[in-house]
């Protein structure tokens, strides 16, 4: 550990020495206030100082850091203000997230500071997204992304890895290696030698380093970043060790003995401190018992200042503003009074072509985009038009391409992810519904992203390529639900969640892309997200229905027409936000409900309409609400075996039944 004393400054050793020492006083004392039961819980990074101060030291201001449990050093070191940082730790409602999250998940975005969730490795892929901005853009910053032993064996860790190699992103990767996932050692976590090894496999950059010689981590980051904005990422597996328990309450009783004694002999505050008496920096236990009362001064005054801080107040309002942010479209006035005849596909690629052509901060990743133009062709003659940097192809990773996203987002851009099908849209559920809904709420500027999803059964492609997942996401608040049913919603609500500046999934009917077709505008006009509409008056029971419902309630509804029955057709359009008013006025004016949807009964979108209905409008009713939906089984593959499946089968028995009450 000993180098030149010519390589630092006195004044510089000692404020690196200051860095070292201001986390673990906090820590200390936040111990103790633990133990006084004044904060519920504590994830301890006594012995990894050097690390989380090693790495912000070596990086600039305009890079970004990604931590984790583990790294309060990166906050006080980036200059994090203390109230507040005291304030998030405490639950108190001067905190980054006012009381909405714990201890380190949250972010400090003037301070480019990416907060992390529980989930490990999940800012993994948002490191990737932040890269690929200073890429796009030549701003030659890099992102840091840490995380620990136990999060490398997640997918989201090869994901982001990959990712950042086949991009040649200008990413440094933390292996925060500290012996112990909670309490599983290492030995029974991976069976190579040292995780740095899986470098090679991703043809990227690789160091092992010492993780406990803050020189060693400061030296490695330099060159790392070095690296990384001219030929792309590097792993760096620092080797630690956690000396206290993964939180206070797991305790260390795992770990044997003899491995604190090895390691308390590395304690980097300690070895930083003999080599600052050994260059005859300090004089001597006096001196730094001095800079130790001196960090003290610092910081105790804003702790007890955030002691007898308020608590949270809840205002129900203020909670449910949190989720989005306003929406305004950009302004634009169109002398082209042009219209042409368009399928459901084209309307979608004819919105995308034209958001893309009025801002070039638009960018869509996805599997097969690019020169193939996607597996249903909506992207064809992009790459020839906007170019590879903002048609990209990915790699087969849903969480990676969705955490990509995260970070363009955070950088300004307005990212779209074509997910192939909906169905794979599983494989990014964490980063949708933990990432990316729940930001804003917590401490995230607004996030522009929009997430589309081909969906739908009747076309015999089987239980993998015909599911719609849509309901799935509507008990996530923080995320917008779109499901058109014509060319001119296509169109037009697919530029307005383009242009909302909130995470907005847009799913779009494989059977209606070519079977469909109207005259609309040859412009998009953006609307706000969350109306329904009547697309068919009725007096004698409402159809409410979204998608391809709507298409089978207009020809059952033309049906019963011819029988002197009059059945309304309520197309909701967004499951996300839901527009009640309307729903409350058609089940007024009919008196009788059925609800279509094309999922299965069992927990389907309308399960939970029905619900609101029975609620909010039971004196209305003359009938009990009937549902129609596909069958609670996986969709067949054979086309006989799927027409039976689906709710169309069922719809003229189940309005035969609402109608008779």
């Amino acid at each position: 550990m000993i180098r030149p004393q010519t390589d630092l400054s006195q004044k510089q050793a000692i404020s690196l020495y200051k860095n070292l020492l201001l986390p673990r006083r906090i820590e200390e004392r936040m111990l103790k206030l633990l133990r006084q039961n004044k904060i519920s819980k504590w994830f301890s990074g006594m012995g990894q100082e050097a690390i989380s101060v090693g790495v912000t030291t070596a990086l600039s201001d305009q890079d970004y850091l990604l931590p984790m449990h583990r790294n309060l050093g990166l906050f006080t070191t980036r200059g994090v203000d203390l109230y507040k940082l005291f304030c998030q730790l405490l639950g108190k409602a001067d905190g980054f997230t006012g009381g909405r999250d714990r201890s380190f998940h949250f972010g400090v975005p003037e301070k480019r500071i990416v907060g992390m969730i529980s989930h490990l490795a999940a800012t993994m892929p948002v490191a990737d997204g932040l890269a690929l901005a200073s890429k796009l853009r030549e701003e030659n910053f890099v992102a840091a992304s840490f995380c620990g032993d136990g999060a490398t064996s997640e997918g989201e860790f090869h994901e982001a890895l990959n990712l950042a190699a086949v991009w040649e992103l200008p990413v440094i990767f933390v292996i925060e290696n500290n012996g112990y996932g909670l309490s599983t050692p290492t030995s029974e976590q991976y069976a190579c030698d040292d995780l740095v090894d899986r470098a090679n496999g991703y043809g990227m950059h690789g160091v092992k380093i010492d993780g406990n010689d803050v020189f060693a981590v400061m030296d490695a980051v330099s060159e790392a970043k070095e690296h990384a904005l001219k030929q792309g990422p590097t792993l760096i597996e620092a080797k630690t060790f956690r000396m206290r328990g993964h939180e206070e309450a797991s305790g260390t009783f795992y770990v044997p003995d003899e491995k604190f004694e090895k390691w308390d002999d590395k304690d980097p505050i300690d070895r930083f401190a003999k080599w600052l008496k050994s260059e005859n920096i300090v004089s001597g236990d006096d001196e730094l018992n001095d800079i130790q009362d001196e960090i003290d001064d610092y910081f105790l005054p804003e702790l007890e200042r955030a002691l007898e801080a308020d608590d949270p107040v809840f205002d129900q309002q203020t909670e449910e503003n949190r989720l989005f942010s306003p929406v305004t479209f950009p302004e634009r006035s169109s002398e082209d009074n042009s219209t042409s005849e368009k399928r459901f596909v084209d309307a979608i690629q004819f919105s995308l072509r034209q958001a893309f052509d009025e801002d070039d901060d638009f960018i869509i990743l996805g599997q097969d985009i690019a020169e193939y133009g996607g597996v249903f062709k909506i992207t064809e003659g992009f790459v020839e038009q906007f170019g590879k940097d903002r048609i990209r192809n990915t790699p087969i990773i849903e969480a990676g391409a969705l955490g990509c996203a995260l970070g363009l987002a955070l950088e300004g851009f307005k990212p779209v992810v074509e997910m192939q099908f909906a169905d794979f849209i599983s494989c990014g559920f964490n980063q949708i519904i933990n990432n990316i809904s729940k930001g804003q709420y917590r401490w995230m500027p607004p996030i522009n992203i929009t997430i589309r999803a081909p969906h739908g059964a009747g076309v015999g492609a089987g239980p993998f390529h015909s599911q719609s997942p849509e309901g799935w996401f509507m008990q996530h608040p923080g995320l917008k639900i779109v499901v058109p049913s014509t060319v001119k919603d296509a169109q037009n609500l697919l530029h307005s969640a383009l242009y909302d500046p909130n995470p907005v999934l847009f799913f779009e009917h494989k059977k209606l892309y070519r079977s469909i077709r109207n005259t609309t505008p040859d412009h998009c006009t953006p609307e706000e997200l969350g109306k329904a509409k009547v697309r068919r008056q009725g007096t004698d029971a409402t159809i409410i229905t979204y998608g391809m419902g709507v298409h089978w309630a207009q020809e059952i509804a033309n049906m019963y027409a011819d029988q002197g029955t009059e059945i309304e057709i309520l197309d909701l359009r967004c499951l996300a936000p839901l527009d009640m008013e309307t729903v409350k006025q058609s089940v007024s004016k009919t008196n009788k409900v059925l609800l279509l949807q094309e999922p299965s009964t069992t927990l389907g979108p309308m399960s939970e309409l029905s619900s609101l209905i029975t609620e909010e409008c039971f004196e209305e009713l003359d009938a009990p609400i009937i549902r129609c939906s596909s069958l609670d089984i996986p969709v067949p593959f054979s086309p006989k075996l799927e027409k039976h499946y689906l709710a169309d089968k069922r719809l003229k028995n189940k309005i035969d039944k609402l109608l008779k009450y």
